[in-house]
């Protein structure tokens, strides 16, 4: 892990919550451990949003939904899954052994799930302005690239669209299967308590934006 503190440019001081934001689920349970990323992503997700929100407050002078949007885009499941894999994140990713025939190191949930809870790690590690400093030095750039387009926010494309007409939109989880390591969500999404879309996903941000996709496509349809 050596070589991914060099390139963050962090001198860590807990090298266990380091070890703990690699450790998914799969690598928990069968090592008889205690926990595993899932607190860190926790707080990481919180810390990423807070560090772009203050990011687009201070250089965009745009409107609260122009920067609800473009946060989004640039902390969502797609994008962190971006960075990690272009961090080579597989490389340091402790799963289970059933997790491993199934390429868990390169699933795109698990490898954005890791990034959040790396971005906890540092947090609790090193503090707010360490934190802040790694992650734009991973995002800006993106920023910067005008050919970077592969981030798709479809849940803020439809909140965007349905606003027009003042109608309201919700997503809910209608099942939940598969062991803990290899969990599937199903969830639908709603506009005005009337079901327009239904999406599956290896966590419910996933499952969330295919449901979402799903309605944009019906609306369209409808139109």
């Amino acid at each position: 892990m050596e070589e991914l503190f060099e390139k963050l440019k962090i001198n860590p001081k807990k090298i266990e919550l380091y070890q703990l934001a690699f450790s998914h689920s799969s690598y928990v349970n069968e090592k008889h451990l205690k926990a595993s990323y899932e607190r860190l992503e926790f707080l990481g997700d919180a810390v990423l949003d807070l560090v772009m929100s203050d990011y687009l407050y201070n250089h965009f002078d745009i409107q609260e939904g122009d920067m609800t949007k473009l946060r989004a885009r640039y902390v969502c499941e797609n994008a962190c899954f971006t960075y990690a894999s272009n961090l080579n994140f597989s490389n340091y990713i402790k799963v289970g052994h059933g997790e491993e025939l199934e390429g868990g190191r390169f699933k795109k949930v698990i490898l954005a799930d890791i990034f959040e809870a790396l971005m906890g790690a540092i947090y609790l590690d090193l503090g707010y302005e360490e934190v802040k400093r790694v992650i734009l030095d991973i995002i800006v750039p993106y920023f910067e690239d005008k050919n970077v387009i592969f981030f798709s926010d479809y849940k803020s494309s439809l909140q965007e669209l349905v606003q027009t007409d003042q109608r309201s939109v919700s997503y809910e989880l209608v099942e939940e299967s598969g062991p803990s390591h290899q969990k599937t969500f199903q969830m639908v999404v709603k506009i005005d308590g009337i079901t327009y879309g239904t999406g599956i996903g290896g966590s419910k941000k996933e499952a969330e934006q295919e449901a979402a996709k799903s309605a944009l496509e019906k609306l369209a349809s409808i139109d």
